[in-house]
């Protein structure tokens, strides 16, 4: 009868503490294991076990005399002091297991390195070949297969008996110890490598909204600030009063730009390399809301104050609500509210006309963002480089969103976009 999925599961949970903390064994823990199994092995595949006629292999003449235990016992402290040094000094650690193998074999009074014992040198391997350079890995399985070569050879001379056969699979199981490991090697650097790409890839995002949120809020100051200085320009000799109102409006923008380029550079500085201090790591940034430039803090909410702003400059802003207002999440209030200022302020500088309309309306799906004028300019004329249309853009882009810009058809300009907004913020 199969167990229940209640049951499983409940194994499971039991189950996964001990495997994690067997999974957390170092290499060479792993390495004196594998010897102990194999020598508990080679003693019981010597003794006639329930239901065998005889032994699976004939013990050698010695090996339960005193010299013979002599010999496993030194084999053993050989090997498992191996594995004591086999994260820190590998090299010395598979002579050391090597070295135990060989001994192990004269006790047990057989033609070749059995693969009961050899099993601690393919851990070793394995290791070396999963946490070393290749080449490394590559000498490390080359000495043990010249150790199993040379064990025969001196055999062979000395006109002992040999096991070439079971040798050459002791030596296969060498080779994919060290193909193993050498996958994991592998396995790991490219990891590190798709770490390392994907921490450059936010850290260019990153600066990618910042160069953004820097060109909408110096554009439309600095825009602001020419149209009130040409105004104070024109009234300075009639007008006394309206030019010191428009000195003082250029004031007030460029204490607010000031101050938001402060906040801004504070951020930047938060989440730039060696943000951990003097020669400390870099904190990479992540993607979605929260990316250090929170403290810009601007959304829908404040279109009305750039509307009354541009207007104060000589643009009058129509601004109109649609739909049922409600929570937004902050990276699309945010650029929102951007693509509306890019939006205004491409109208203020190129669009030579005395007004805009900006409707701004709230579906269920999502938000919708259009602004029109009736100009005969057209954003990215006069000198203009086109960045505030691509910024709006890649803003819309990165959103999921729809962006549509271009002349409109009885004249003018229209920007469009439509973002759409996740089913929890409805």
């Amino acid at each position: 009868m199969p167990a229940s999925p209640s049951r499983t599961a409940r194994a499971r949970t039991l189950l996964s503490p001990v495997l994690r903390r067997w999974g957390c064994l170092p290499s060479g823990a792993w390495a004196g294991l594998a010897w102990c199994a194999g020598t508990v092995f080679a003693f019981l595949s010597r003794v006639r076990l329930p239901g065998e006629a005889e032994p699976t292999v004939l013990p050698g003449v010695y090996l339960y005399r005193w010299d013979g235990l002599t010999v496993m016992a030194l084999a053993t402290a050989v090997t498992l002091a191996g594995a004591g040094l086999l994260r820190r000094r590998p090299t010395a650690a598979l002579v050391l297991m090597l070295a135990g193998a060989v001994i192990a074999s004269t006790a047990l009074s057989v033609g070749e390195i059995p693969l009961a014992q050899f099993l601690a040198v393919d851990v070793a391997l394995y290791a070396i070949a999963a946490t070393r350079p290749r080449r490394t890995g590559i000498a490390a399985t080359g000495t043990a297969l010249g150790v199993l070569a040379g064990y025969l050879a001196a055999r062979v001379s000395f006109g002992w008996p040999v096991g070439t056969s079971a040798e050459l699979s002791v030596a296969l199981t060498a080779v994919v110890a060290w193909l193993l490991g050498d996958a994991a090697h592998q396995s790991r650097e490219h990891a590190d490598r798709a770490r390392a790409q994907a921490a450059e890839q936010a850290i260019t995002a990153e600066r990618l909204r910042i160069a953004r949120e820097l060109h909408d809020m110096v554009a439309h100051s600095i825009g602001i600030i020419a149209l009130q200085a040409g105004a104070a320009k024109r009234v300075i000799e009639t007008q006394p009063a309206g030019a010191r109102e428009a000195l003082a409006a250029i004031e007030t923008s460029g204490r607010e730009t000031l101050s938001g380029l402060r906040r801004m550079l504070g951020a930047l500085r938060q989440s730039g390399p060696g943000s951990g201090g003097p020669g400390g790591p870099a904190r990479v940034p992540q993607p979605g809301p929260g990316l250090g430039l929170a403290d810009v803090g601007l959304g829908l909410a404040d279109v009305g104050r750039l509307a009354a702003a541009t207007t104060a400059a000589g643009v009058r802003v129509d601004v109109e609500w649609r739909g049922e207002p409600g929570p937004l999440p902050p990276e699309i209030d945010r650029s929102a509210y951007r693509i509306v200022q890019e939006a205004v302020t491409n109208v203020v500088r190129h669009a030579g006309t005395g007004s805009c309309r900006v409707t701004v309306g709230r579906a269920p799906d999502g938000l919708s963002i259009e602004v029109t004028d009736d100009g005969a300019g057209r954003p990215g004329e006069a000198g203009g480089t086109g960045w505030g249309l691509t910024g709006m853009r890649e803003r819309v882009r990165l959103l999921d969103g729809e962006f549509a810009a271009g002349p409109r058809p009885g004249g003018g300009f229209r920007v469009a976009a439509r973002l759409p907004v996740p089913a929890g913020a409805r």
